[in-house]
């Protein structure tokens, strides 16, 4: 575990999993108002992939703690079929804890271990709905261009945008 902090309070990061992980996602990812029951379950079995087959699933996960309790995650990794090229397919902090910048410090950290991992590109989509307007901000204000806009994707006016970072350098 590594520490950082912010207005004196102590945030770890970790790697590794726990099982209480499983619950903690599904809370946060509820807590955003951001995600449908749907991406609420995919994100769920993203973890359950990983604490069944290990570093083979594909799926990484970076976990913040603070005061024992998970209060951000991010989960990555590697596009099959690609030589340097990774997803970063979820990023999510707990509602009461957004706004402090802990969003950024943990997709800066995620970077760095994909990057420590031979990551050249890593890759973010969101959507072009209003709501995600503050996460497009989010992306651009972390170096993040927009590449693609997939028109009408996830619904008629619900288009995807892909985001996407350089991480060579």
């Amino acid at each position: 575990m590594k520490k950082t902090a912010k207005n004196d309070e102590a945030v770890l990061f970790r790697e590794d999993l726990k099982p209480s992980d499983c619950r903690d996602i599904l809370h946060i990812v509820r807590s955003s108002g951001f995600f449908s029951a749907e991406e609420c379950k995919i994100a769920v079995e993203l973890f359950k992939e990983r604490w069944q087959r290990g570093p083979v699933s594909g799926y990484f996960f970076l976990f913040a703690e603070r005061e024992g309790r998970v209060i951000g995650y991010t989960c990555f990794g590697p596009i099959p079929g690609t030589l340097t090229s990774y997803d970063l397919y979820w990023i999510a902090v707990r509602q009461d804890c957004r706004h402090l910048g802990l969003g950024r410090v943990l997709l800066d950290r995620s970077e760095r271990l994909m990057a420590g991992n031979g990551a050249g590109h890593v890759y973010a989509e969101t959507s072009s709905r209003e709501l995600y307007t503050p996460t497009r901000h989010f992306y651009e204000k972390c170096g993040y261009s927009a590449e693609a806009f997939v028109k009408d994707f996830y619904a008629p006016g619900d288009s995807k945008v892909i985001y996407s970072k350089n991480l060579a350098g």
